[in-house]
């Protein structure tokens, strides 16, 4: 009994360095800490978090993929930021959290685009491609979660790099890190069984819109063909 225990968690170890050494490996050269570096792609993919920590305090991951973002944008080597986010309920919205933030710093609503659909890093770049017609991105998260989208950008026919916003360290940052880790093991089962993105919806064109009108139209649109139950 002892000796199966022992070669179950062996095999579950050995998978979850091979997942984490492939998905590393296969990032290589594609991620990127300076603006001078990375090259420019019409689209950023900002992957969701929570604005806030559980004690309500403004959590530094949405902080600093924020200024990533924004960086990007105002040094023109992206021309639009499609927000991928969770918006499970009427009470929790990732992506308008994201926009209201980006567009107090001074970017334009017009260039802003909000996946409310965005409930995995899976659903966030097969979305990216099938319904927003993205095929290059540029993903803008911290570097561990950057290499972990590329993978998937990669496995699902697109070319992706990632601009790396600053990291969290300490306790918190840890926490996240050993949750990256599973959800790197995770990337391979959902590729062995073909996991989908729980919502598809309507395709929608990122292009220069006329006015702010336009963009709100389109944010409704969105959340009624998803989120049906957003507004009982």
């Amino acid at each position: 009994m002892a000796y199966t225990l022992f070669l179950v968690l062996l095999a579950v170890f050995l998978f979850m360095f091979i997942s984490n050494y492939t998905i590393g490996h296969a990032a290589k050269g594609k991620t990127f800490n300076t603006i001078s570096e990375i090259g420019k792609n019409k689209v950023g993919l900002v992957l969701g978090t929570s604005k806030r920590l559980k004690n309500g305090q403004i959590n530094p991951y949405f902080t600093y993929r924020i200024d990533a973002a924004v960086a990007l944008y105002q040094q023109g080597k992206i021309d639009f930021i499609l927000v991928s986010g969770d918006n499970a309920t009427k009470y929790y919205n990732e992506p308008m959290d994201f926009k209201r933030a980006l567009v107090k710093r001074g970017v334009p609503e017009a260039v802003i685009y909000l996946d409310y659909a965005g409930f995995r890093t899976l659903d966030s770049v097969v979305r990216a491609k099938e319904v927003f017609g993205q095929e290059h991105i540029t993903v803008i998260s911290q570097k561990f979660h950057n290499q972990r989208a590329i993978y998937l950008a990669e496995k699902n026919g697109m070319t992706a790099i990632g601009f790396n916003a600053e990291d969290v360290a300490g306790k918190n940052g840890l926490k996240v890190k050993i949750r990256g880790y599973f959800a790197r093991t995770k990337v391979f089962l959902d590729l062995l069984f073909h996991v989908e993105p729980k919502f598809y919806g309507k395709k929608i064109i990122i292009k220069p819109k006329t006015d702010t009108l336009t963009f709100q139209t389109h944010s409704a649109q969105l959340s009624c063909w998803l989120k049906p139950t957003i507004n009982s």
